[in-house]
């Protein structure tokens, strides 16, 4: 076989896999992997986590709110604008966590969480981002499925970076592994347009009308807030500051998760646990990792259970990863500054490797 085999702890994941097995080998063992963990009590409810960081959350907005308010003209505000995109990036993981349905036993009260924390407080629209990370949890990785590896500012796969080798488009393909997290300064703003965009357009959304509502004052009412209390100046450096912290949090915690993990073919079949965990990594940290993160440095747990509730996914990891071990599915972990190290190489060489990442003979038999 000729693809080198990943080396799960030490090593980054910038190696190939194998290709995954045949789904018939290793189908089955997903349904012992779940059973194990529903019998270990791990898919039950957290209430007593997500109230308090909840109205913790909420707390320190009004706090850090008043604080601004407070403070007036002093370029000591950027401060707190850096503090507000530290905090808005926490409403974004509350809102990932209820959109999964983590939070809360009924369908109901996960999606009214989710979009009244994303949109009152972050701004974000639930229906776009619910849409969009459904997709990818669907098919990570793989080309013309995951909308996170699809065309855009940054070339993700082989195929978009062959299109991009000359010109500006080439000088800046050949660097965006470095210039890829000052860019990330810019994804609050993306966010904020992209579920504008969805809300304001002809797809369908539930509830239209009451998230357009809860964005676009959100969003009005900040811009608005700002314009009174500080002269222009300070008023934008603290509207960038803090999306530029919110972007750089954000972005920062999804991106180890994924890139420079195997970019899947698009007739590749694959089963679910391999799909999975052969396309994901996690993040090891400690206490504040967790909390910068999100919880999603333990992202093969998540992809694998996503209703999980966040604070269960470290105490998954044990069980999933000796399951991984025992059926010889490889088990990608490093540090973050390593997974960081990961992506930027990983993005500086799109479309430099020799080969793809299964292109070995026993791919052939996992595609249409």
């Amino acid at each position: 076989m000729s693809i080198p085999e990943l080396v799960p702890d030490e090593v980054a994941p910038t190696r190939l896999p194998r290709a995954p097995r045949p789904m018939s080998a290793t189908t089955s063992t997903y349904t012992e992997l779940a059973a194990t963990i529903r019998a270990s009590g791990l898919m039950e409810r957290r209430y007593g986590y997500y109230w308090s960081r909840i109205v913790a959350c909420v707390l320190a907005f009004g706090l850090l709110t008043a604080a601004v308010v407070q403070l007036g003209d002093s370029w000591w505000q950027l401060v707190l604008a850096a503090g507000m995109g530290l905090l808005v990036t926490q409403f974004g993981f509350l809102g990932h966590d209820a959109a999964h349905r983590q939070i809360f036993a009924t369908a109901a009260w996960n999606d009214w969480t989710a979009r009244l924390l994303s949109g009152v407080f972050a701004g974000l629209s639930y229906g776009w981002w619910r849409g969009k990370h459904n997709r990818h949890h669907a098919n990570p990785n793989q080309e013309g499925a995951d909308p996170d590896i699809a065309p855009g500012a940054l070339a993700f796969t082989r195929d978009i970076a062959a299109e991009r080798t000359t010109g500006a488009a080439g000088w800046f393909q050949q660097r965006q592994g470095w210039l890829f997290f000052p860019l990330l300064t810019l994804e609050g703003l993306n966010l904020h347009a992209a579920g504008v965009r969805l809300l304001l357009g002809r797809d369908p959304v539930p509830h239209r009308w009451v998230e357009l509502g809860l964005v676009t004052t959100r969003l009005g009412a900040y811009v608005a807030g700002l314009a009174v209390l500080l002269p222009p100046g300070k008023a934008v450096a603290f509207f960038f500051v803090q999306m530029a912290v919110f972007g750089l949090c954000l972005g920062g915690s999804f991106a180890p998760s994924h890139k420079g993990m195997p970019i899947v073919p698009r007739t590749m079949k694959i089963d679910f646990l391999q799909r999975q965990v052969l396309m994901s990594r996690n993040v090891r940290g400690s206490v504040v990792v967790d909390a910068m993160m999100g919880g999603l440095n333990y992202q093969i747990e998540h992809h694998l259970f996503p209703s999980m509730p966040r604070p269960n996914l470290k105490r998954a990891r044990p069980l999933v990863r000796e399951h991984c071990s025992r059926h010889e599915v490889p088990y990608a972990e490093l540090g973050l500054v390593a997974s960081w190290a990961v992506v930027i190489d990983y993005l500086n060489n799109v479309g430099l490797r020799a080969r793809g990442p299964f292109d070995c003979p026993l791919a052939s038999t996992l595609r249409d």
